[in-house]
């Protein structure tokens, strides 16, 4: 990177971009949703890059930086660390191109998101335990072996590929007002700012990061917030923003809002819900803003990226059930009985009455702070709904029993 990063980022560069990777990446559908739509108070219209062939926009930006390359660079390949969506992107279409990619990943990565990037081509090390110490001996590589090192998101080929996003988002939807765009490293939001703010000026553009990991938030806002956690939009979950980004973002984008695990939870349920589709925490924060911020975006029409759909089958069945757990559609109550004959016989006739299905029960009677006669029994349930589930509640206590609801964190 060198000069003004306003003067290597500009339309005529996505523009460019969009040519050069037109008919290898999908032209994701932008679809406006109207059960989103009268849930926010807003009108939401979605990008699907969930629909690529890795299943994130990660590949334009990707492919763009590839298609730039001289031809002693192709020859011998290019680097990067990841563990996520750019090391599938720049694995694929490097293959694709008869580049050779490496991708340097932590140690502690799973082994499913290792396999992914070697299924497309990519060559994968493995090297020290957090993300800095592969960044690290990826630029080593690049030194030692003369590779050329693609960014994940701090380079303007990279955010320009990213741009096409905003490019195809506002050919299908011109009546947008305001664009909510997730943002990591801030290539993905770069690029978008940067096609919205020059083909109408008057859009807001909107940053959305993980309240675990506000890293470009603070260093726009020039606030110190602690940075890190155990977030479900590991996408976004970086703690050093790029540099090329962040002054971008400054001057280009509006506004940046966090969001809690719990809002980005319930994005990831709902669009599965109402969208039939699979989207990982980070490519479900948009939505996550508009649902935690109904007055800031009532009345808006806005365009959100579902930026990418790679989320683990089991994570997401977490998500899913701790959802139905909020919602109060399941639940755990837990019962303190006398140890009789017929104790638990008669609480389950309270679940019989009020139609409410059993799922498992557990019974305690050693490990609890009741006397020896006493026990403590968990019942998992699933009732029709939160008002269904308070009634068997209230009955239960009716009849002298004590009943407590066991929350979610």
């Amino acid at each position: 990177m060198t000069g003004n990063a306003l003067e290597e980022l500009t339309i005529d560069h996505v523009r460019a971009a969009a040519e050069r990777i037109r008919g290898a990446v999908v032209r994701t559908p932008t679809m406006y949703s109207k059960t989103l739509s009268e849930i926010t108070g807003a009108d939401i219209w979605l990008k699907f890059e969930n629909l690529q062939f890795t299943a994130a926009y990660k590949e334009r930006g990707a492919l763009n930086a590839l298609l730039q390359l001289t031809e002693e660079q192709r020859n011998r390949g290019v680097i990067a660390a990841s563990a996520g969506n750019h090391s599938q992107g720049l694995s694929y279409h490097g293959t694709r191109l008869g580049v050779p990619v490496t991708i340097v990943m932590p140690r502690p990565t799973p082994t499913v998101k290792v396999m992914q990037t070697e299924s497309v081509g990519g060559n994968v090390v493995l090297e020290g335990e957090t993300f800095d110490d592969a960044y690290a001996h990826a630029r080593k590589l690049e030194k030692e072996l003369g590779l050329t090192f693609v960014h994940p998101f701090d380079d303007p080929h990279v955010a320009a590929g990213a741009g096409t996003v905003a490019l195809e988002m506002l050919e299908d939807a011109p009546e947008l007002d305001c664009i909510v765009t997730p943002i990591g490293g801030g290539g993905l939001i770069s690029g978008m700012a940067t096609v919205a703010k020059a083909l109408r000026p008057e859009i807001e553009v909107v940053g959305v990061q993980a309240e675990l990991f506000p890293s470009m938030y603070s260093k726009v806002k020039g606030e110190a917030r602690d940075c890190g956690g155990d977030t479900l939009a590991e996408g976004i979950a970086v703690k050093a923003p790029g540099e090329f980004t962040s002054q971008i973002i400054a001057e280009r984008v509006d506004d940046i809002i966090l969001v809690g695990e719990e809002w980005l939870e319930q994005a990831v349920s709902l669009l599965l819900q109402i969208e039939k589709t699979v989207v990982e925490g980070a490519g479900a924060a948009g939505l996550a803003a508009v649902l935690a911020n109904p007055e800031r975006f009532a009345g808006k029409t806005i365009g959100l990226v579902l930026c990418g759909g790679n989320i683990d089958t089991r994570l997401l069945a977490n998500v899913l059930l701790r959802d139905l757990a909020r919602s109060g559609r399941l639940a755990r109550l837990r019962v303190t009985l006398k140890d009789r004959p017929g104790a638990l016989y008669k609480v389950m006739k309270e679940f019989d009455e009020h139609n409410v299905n059993i799922i498992e029960i557990y019974h305690q009677r050693i490990f609890t702070s009741l006397p020896a006669k006493g026990l403590i029994t968990d019942i998992e349930c699933e009732a029709r709904d939160r008002k269904q589930l308070d009634a068997l509640i209230e009955a239960l206590r009716n009849k002298g029993y004590s009943v407590s609801l066991v929350e979610l964190n």
